[in-house]
């Protein structure tokens, strides 16, 4: 049995949404902080290939995705910055 194709939807489209928020400027190991903070704020949705996921779905469920991962990093970046401004003092 081979599981190298299965993965979490929402992986990728984090990783996309916080490179283009954040650029490379906001350090891999912050990014990584954001990343995982964001995706356990997320359903999982496992799935083989990216192509099934967005064919299955319409186009509200596609906005309605975006928006969910839009704001769980946009509250992931909330946290992690002031989790490391409390670190700094």
């Amino acid at each position: 049995m081979e599981f190298e194709s299965v993965h979490n939807y929402y992986e990728r489209q984090v990783l996309e949404y916080l490179v283009q928020e954040l650029g490379t400027d906001f350090g891999s190991d912050r990014m990584a902080d954001v990343a995982c903070v964001a995706l356990n704020h997320l359903p999982p949705r496992y799935i083989r290939y990216d192509v099934d996921m967005t064919f299955y779905l319409s186009p509200q469920e596609t906005n309605e995705m975006r928006e969910k991962i839009a704001q769980a990093c946009q509250d992931a970046i909330t946290y992690v910055e002031r989790r490391d401004a409390k670190k700094a003092t």
